[in-house]
């Protein structure tokens, strides 16, 4: 039974790297590197401010969505974030996830 529930353990975090390593991927074709990174200001605020302010907050997600969608500024300071109307709503609802997981 040990052996067992190890298996599922390592199961269960190889498929979460895998995850975030497909959804770092999305990021990245989609131009969300650009200007985000996972820690420390590159233009936008980092993937763990984003995590960090959103934390615990109801409609974290969906509002994230509109942001990426819309675009805007004055969020985070002055800089425009431009909007992405391109990126599939899968890949987007995959991408937030992995943002609010940091």
């Amino acid at each position: 039974m040990k052996v067992l529930m190890s298996a599922c353990v390592v199961t269960v975090c190889a498929m979460t790297s895998l995850q975030a390593a497909a959804s770092a991927a999305i990021a990245q074709a989609n131009g969300c590197l650009a200007c985000h990174k996972e820690e420390g200001v590159l233009v936008g605020p980092s993937y763990k401010d984003i995590a960090a302010k959103y934390k615990g907050v109801g409609g974290a997600k969906a509002e994230l969505v509109n942001k990426v969608r819309s675009g805007g500024a004055g969020n985070w300071g002055e800089v425009m974030m431009p909007p992405n109307p391109v990126i599939s709503d899968a890949d987007l609802a995959a991408v937030i996830d992995w943002v609010l997981a940091h």
